[in-house]
């Protein structure tokens, strides 16, 4: 019988978050789709909810997905009649992406169920735990966003 070691090293400790964001991301995508939503439309429609009225570009800020993607979901929410697109005053060539009444209630109750869904699977921790895990990741992402512009510079 082989012993293992108790010894964390990076390449194991990489698989279990890899494997820990991954099925914390199926859970989370199973949640939005049970609402009727995919990834995208809800990230935009969470956006939306949470800072007001919004260029395409600044959604896709927000939500780290490529232009075409976000253009994408921004026109099946449109066609659910969830989000306008308004003239903006500023700059003629801009569009604003503004939630309906009905696309704040869709955006609100989803959001409402995710969260819930969330809070569920992350019951598991302590509240110690929890800002342990966040402060660690936080450093890690930090860390990991230096050496990618020491690199890219």
């Amino acid at each position: 019988m082989k012993a293992t070691s108790s010894r964390i090293t990076a390449p194991r400790l990489w698989l279990v978050m890899t494997r820990s964001h991954h099925a914390l991301r199926l859970l989370a995508e199973q949640s939005i789709a049970n609402a009727g939503l995919c990834l995208t439309d809800f990230a935009a429609l969470e956006t939306l909810l949470h800072k007001g009225p919004l260029t395409i570009s600044e959604i896709q800020d927000k939500v780290l997905l490529a232009s075409g993607s976000m253009t994408a979901a921004i026109d099946r929410l449109e066609k659910r009649g969830l989000i306008v697109r308004k003239s903006s005053a500023r700059d003629r060539r801009a569009r604003i992406v503004q939630l309906t009444r009905e696309g704040k209630r869709v955006a609100a109750s989803c959001f409402e169920k995710h969260a819930s869904d969330l809070e569920a699977v992350m019951s598991v921790l302590s509240e110690n735990e929890k800002k342990q895990v966040y402060g660690s990741l936080k450093k890690l992402g930090f860390l990991a966003a230096e050496k990618i512009d020491e690199q890219d510079g």
